[in-house]
């Protein structure tokens, strides 16, 4: 697998925005794309939290019809912690869904397909690639 998705990736493809996230997930091969299962998490979240769930539970299941959810491996756990620890002390720290899923990225050797590059660029190692902005 190449690509993991972030949370505000998968909104932007379950809304159909921007086109060229679209495109270029339509030149990568099946099987190459997936999600955490944090990422899961918030967008279940997401859903639970909207005005208009059943119509948004509807198109997250159906997302999830065509994208792999990955399973936040515990082996991962020793790394996030080294890597929180590193960003505190450099006075750099993120949030800690968006670390969980940095870390797991980085663990499944993905890189992270973001438009939050300012958040994740403080993660040292990670792979991130900004559809968006193409």
């Amino acid at each position: 697998m190449g690509y993991m998705l972030d949370t505000n990736t998968c909104i932007n493809l379950i809304k159909h925005r921007p086109a060229s996230i679209q495109k270029k997930l339509s030149s990568i091969a099946v099987g190459e794309v997936a999600v955490s299962s944090m990422v899961a998490a918030e967008l279940w979240y997401g859903v639970a939290n909207s005005r208009k769930k059943k119509e948004n539970q509807e198109a997250l299941e159906d997302f999830f019809h065509h994208v792999d959810v990955l399973h936040w491996p515990k082996e991962a756990a020793r790394l996030y912690g080294e890597i929180r620890t590193e960003l505190k002390r450099n006075g750099t720290p993120i949030g800690a869904m968006d670390l969980l899923i940095a870390v797991h990225g980085m663990f499944l050797n993905t890189i992270l397909v973001t438009d939050n590059e300012k958040e994740f660029a403080q993660v040292p190692g990670l792979k991130i690639e900004n559809w968006v902005n193409r």
